[in-house]
């Protein structure tokens, strides 16, 4: 099997675990990875590196990410979804659209939100869904997000189809508790789907009977790099040098970047340190 990217339309019901150990039968190969996580009720976008793709998926730059859901007003739950135990219930039926766009507004930008309690975050060493899961209560501190855009796109009743674009750590059931919240009236979320994650988009990904029909690759490696991080094309003496792992001149680049030989293969990922461009993973390396 070749090396790089699958992107998976992950159906709901699964865990990302789960669609790895899919692919790793499909492919047919062990050395599968994701990055990403998705809850198994959500669906969208799961970016999966296969063999030397797996070396990427600790460096791509998946911080912003966008989503489609559904929030239903008038009930809170333990969860902030669906799955949880109802804790209270109101009429929403007097909240107006105005009061909806406004609460929203509040929401977004860069805001101080507290986790769902039935995050993956660690406490003591725990996962807080396991936690939740035993019994225990769990209090997680806030902490600094970004909600680029949170946009009220229809509305039936006390369901709300709304658009979010926000930064790695956001909580869309968060979002969800907290509107309801802010609105009086209490909410959680019923839907999610994740339509963009970093450069990957839902125009990119395959389902998983798509892939059973016709395994796959959507990105081999020197495309996904080429996608996923800036590029630098370097000349015969300088893609022997990275091979071998000896750094090179600096050209000024900013964060990691991938560096490609003439004949357009992609050799290394590199970051640039005191004027100088080193390894941070060599894809290609010598004698390859």
């Amino acid at each position: 099997m070749e090396s790089g990217l699958v992107i998976v339309d992950k159906p709901g019901g699964l865990t990302s675990h789960d669609v790895v150990s899919r692919l790793r039968r499909i492919l047919r190969t062990r050395k599968v990875g994701h990055a990403g996580t998705l809850d198994p009720m959500a669906t969208g976008v799961l970016v999966c590196g296969v063999g030397r793709g797996t070396k990427l998926l600790g460096h791509l730059a998946l911080d912003t990410k966008a989503y489609t859901a559904t929030i239903r007003l008038g009930a809170s739950t333990t969860t902030d979804d669906a799955e949880g135990d109802v804790l209270a219930t109101a009429d929403a039926a007097g909240v107006t659209d105005e009061a909806i766009r406004a609460a929203m507004a509040g929401l977004t930008g860069a805001i101080e939100q507290v986790p769902s309690s039935v995050s993956a975050i660690k406490v003591d060493g725990r996962r807080a869904y396991a936690l939740v899961r035993a019994g225990e209560q769990v209090a997680l501190p806030a902490r600094p997000v970004t909600v680029s855009a949170f946009d009220l796109i229809a509305r039936r009743a006390a369901e709300l189809d709304v658009a979010v674009e926000c930064s790695s750590g956001t909580y869309v059931r968060a979002l969800a508790r907290d509107l309801g919240s802010a609105l009086q009236v209490g909410g959680h979320l019923t839907a999610l789907r994740r339509t963009r994650v970093g450069p990957f988009t839902l125009a990119h990904a395959r389902t998983l009977p798509e892939l059973e029909a016709q395994p796959g690759l959507q990105l081999g490696l020197d495309a996904a790099v080429d996608v996923a991080f800036p590029r630098r094309d370097l000349d015969a003496a300088q893609a022997v040098d990275i091979s071998h792992g000896r750094p090179l001149p600096g050209v000024g680049v900013a964060g990691t970047y991938g560096v490609f030989a003439p004949d357009g293969r992609v050799l290394a990922l590199v970051g640039e340190r005191d004027g100088a461009a080193r390894p941070v993973v060599v894809l290609a390396p010598a004698g390859t």
